[in-house]
């Protein structure tokens, strides 16, 4: 490390995500925010910066002012960081980007990251982060991926907050009041991260339900050895022993106990009568572990961090 502190231009300050990013940076010791982007809240002050109380929103439509900047972080809505990566790279190719859309998880020239699983390390220049879905059910697979051996199957839960500010049946509180919404059930995005960067037998059905924030993964697999559930609870605690933001426990975690923290809870083993079907589930913030801290998290590692650094304070 050779600054003290690095400067931040974060491209996409208004949505639910970015709100997140700008909060984690005000309590970091090292990163710092010099410029937000967001068209919609151009001139406006950003009451939830605190290290910079006169620090104002900038247009995004206008020429991007990168001077003196280290880190880029693009929390766009998909389709739009790409229109902005040529003019970053064009204006200074050192920059670090990191990009919280879908727009470069499939693109082999940036780095896919999951920091407990692909192993960042310091000096990557281009960072995709994964998705919160994708997040959840890799985190559930990693630690057994070698002892599967069938199709992988995950269900997810998550609040509408993951779809977004843009309207959508998704978020639309009418559609889902009291209700849960099936959706893209197959081909989903985040199944293709699965299976590209974790395990290529996997089928992933997403559903979205009347409460903002969380993400409750349940996974089943079969499994090519008979096992008791201690066992597998070893499994999980000796492959996330260096991980600091995973907790393991035998008892079937709940959303809200990972709701405003930065954790992932992976638990409720429940193993067949024969040792050889296994049930899991994982429980994760969509907007943080699955979006924002993670996105800190990368950062982190890149620039030479402790990868929880100014992100173990928010769990109970």
């Amino acid at each position: 490390m050779s600054k003290i502190k690095y400067k931040i231009a974060l491209l996409g300050g208004r949505g639910f995500v970015g709100q997140e990013i700008i909060k984690i940076i005000d309590k970091h010791n090292f990163f710092d925010l010099s410029v937000i982007y967001s068209s919609s809240k151009a001139g406006k002050k950003i009451n939830s910066y605190h290290k910079n109380p006169e620090l104002r929103y900038s247009d995004l439509n206008e020429n991007l002012q990168l001077d003196d900047i280290d880190i880029v972080i693009c929390a766009l809505p998909n389709g739009e960081a790409s229109k902005f990566v040529d003019k970053i790279e064009k204006i200074d190719n050192s920059i670090v980007i990191i990009d919280i859309s879908s727009d470069y998880r499939f693109d082999n020239n940036w780095f896919y990251s999951i920091p407990e699983i692909n192993n960042i390390s310091s000096g990557i220049k281009r960072i995709s982060n994964p998705g919160c879905y994708a997040t959840a059910s890799q985190l559930s697979i990693a630690p057994i991926k070698d002892i599967i051996n069938s199709k992988v199957s995950c269900v997810g839960i998550s609040g509408y907050s993951g779809a977004g500010t843009s309207p959508s049946d998704k978020n639309n509180l009418k559609i889902i009041n009291e209700s849960i919404l099936p959706y893209s059930l197959s081909n989903h995005t985040h199944e293709k991260e699965i299976k590209k960067y974790c395990y290529s037998k996997v089928s992933f059905s997403p559903h979205v339900a009347d409460f903002f924030r969380g993400i409750l993964i349940t996974s089943h697999f079969s499994l090519s050895e008979k096992l008791n559930v201690n066992e597998i609870i070893k499994i999980y605690d000796d492959f996330y022993k260096n991980n600091k933001l995973i907790k393991i426990q035998k008892e079937p975690p709940i959303i809200k106990d990972v709701i405003n923290t930065n954790y992932a809870i992976i638990g409720g083993h429940s193993i067949s009568d024969d040792g050889k079907d296994l049930v899991t589930c994982c429980v994760i913030d969509n907007l943080l572990k699955g979006a924002a801290s993670q996105c800190i998290q990368n950062l982190n590692v890149t620039f030479g961090f402790e990868e929880s650094l100014s992100l173990e304070d928010t769990f109970n």
